[in-house]
């Protein structure tokens, strides 16, 4: 049987900030909402979020013998996710500015896992970390590490929502799981969804990635043509408006120290960067996702940003 104490503090040993447990289970209620918002439409160009719905809802579908779900969140909060200055226009989002955290938090969570293998060599289980069906954020709620907020995203009452997440699903049952979150959360705040300045945010919980300016800068782009607002790589703007991130303590993980500062590199830098440099400056960052080109192209675009109509 899994310690839980033990997964904790292993976890903050591993430099996680928060780690819960809930047990592995299926999300009805999760599954009714997600349909409902495919059907809408609002998925656009995401089309792999139509796949592998026989396993989304359910971590013991994708792990065979899950039984525990340990989800640890570490904090990435900076000086640059407090939001730029109005003219910038080069803007990315602050977790794009440090290593990329998939790699990271990966190492982190498998560090875990060996641990506490060593212990139960007979243990199963995997690791991951946002890149499969897993409802990491309802799992985190079960987790009593926070809500979901108006924006989509985790806020944990610590740290606000500029956590990443990962999680290990485990063949095994813990000897303790903790309470689901039950605080109260956003209560009337609306200033995430008043904030973006695309109204991606189509209702509460609910985001149209063919409004969203993170999907339309690293995404597979939504046919329709939006204004950037000045950004090159993801959006923070509904966050640096959530009073829960306002007096958030900054990350302590030196792993998540930022690499660069976006408001240094102008549009002229951007366009005159070469493969060679973008690769020696941000190979290690989730820019490479995006690739030079993009970014350039993007950079241009907030140069003379488009005015085509939302549908």
């Amino acid at each position: 049987m899994l310690q839980s104490q033990h997964i904790k503090t292993l976890a903050l040993e591993t430099g996680f900030d928060l780690c819960g447990i809930a047990p592995a289970r299926r999300f009805d209620l999760n599954e009714t909402a997600y349909r409902r918002w495919l059907e809408r439409g609002y998925d656009a160009s995401l089309t792999y979020m139509r796949n592998h719905l026989d396993m989304r809802f359910d971590a013991r579908q994708l792990v065979e013998g899950a039984r525990t779900v340990v989800v640890c969140a570490v904090s990435y909060r900076s000086a640059i996710s407090e939001g730029y200055d109005c003219t910038c226009r080069t803007k990315i989002a602050s977790y794009a500015c440090c290593r990329d955290y998939h790699k990271t938090i990966r190492r982190m969570l498998l560090h875990m896992l060996r641990a506490l293998q060593a212990g139960d060599p007979t243990l199963a289980g995997r690791a991951f970390v946002d890149t499969a069906p897993l409802l990491e954020k309802q799992y985190a709620v079960e987790a009593g590490l926070g809500w979901i907020g108006r924006q989509s995203l985790l806020i944990t009452p610590s740290f606000g929502s500029f956590v990443l997440l990962g999680e290990l699903v485990l063949c095994d049952e813990a000897d303790a799981y903790d309470t689901p979150y039950a605080g109260s959360g956003c209560g009337d705040c609306r200033r995430c969804m008043d904030a973006c300045p695309t109204g991606a945010l189509a209702a509460p919980m609910t985001v149209d990635a063919s409004r969203c300016i993170s999907c339309h800068t690293i995404e597979a782009a939504p046919e329709n043509a939006i204004d950037l607002h000045g950004w090159i790589f993801g959006c923070d703007e509904c966050q640096s408006r959530c009073p829960h991130n306002l007096h958030a303590p900054g990350h302590t993980n030196p792993a998540f120290d930022p690499l660069f500062d976006p408001a240094a590199i102008g549009a002229a830098q951007w366009a005159a960067m070469d493969e060679t440099e973008f690769s020696e400056r941000f190979g290690t960052t989730p820019l490479r996702r995006s690739g030079l080109e993009r970014l350039q192209r993007n950079a241009v675009r907030n140069a003379a940003p488009e005015q085509k109509p939302l549908p």
